[in-house]
């Protein structure tokens, strides 16, 4: 849904834009990226580490389709229908790089 504002407009008047929200989730978007940098740089290399590069990730994935594709205008239903599942491959994908990573260092 659009964001617009309430306010009649006069004939001829151009609504001013309402781009507020747009820049606030770039701003939200950019502070976890930067979070994702100093995480690269300060954090060895380990599973929790990829861990956290997984939830950030998701969690910018869907702050953008909760933003742009409208996901938090729709009803809670439909939203739980796509968070679970979404919960379920997170949560595989931590288990996985678990796993391999003890067969790696089991192996080597």
């Amino acid at each position: 849904m659009a964001h617009h504002t309430s306010q009649p407009l006069h004939a001829g008047e151009i609504q001013k834009p309402n781009t507020g929200w747009i820049w606030k989730t770039f701003w939200i978007i950019t502070g976890i990226t930067a979070l994702e940098f100093v995480i690269a740089f300060l954090m060895p290399s380990s599973t929790a580490r990829n861990s956290i590069f997984i939830i950030l990730t998701i969690f910018k994935a869907f702050f953008i389709v909760a933003n742009f594709m409208h996901l938090k205008d729709e009803t809670k239903g439909l939203i739980w229908t796509i968070m679970i599942p979404m919960s379920l491959l997170i949560w595989l994908l931590v288990a996985l790089i678990t796993e391999g990573n003890a067969i790696h260092n089991a192996i080597f």
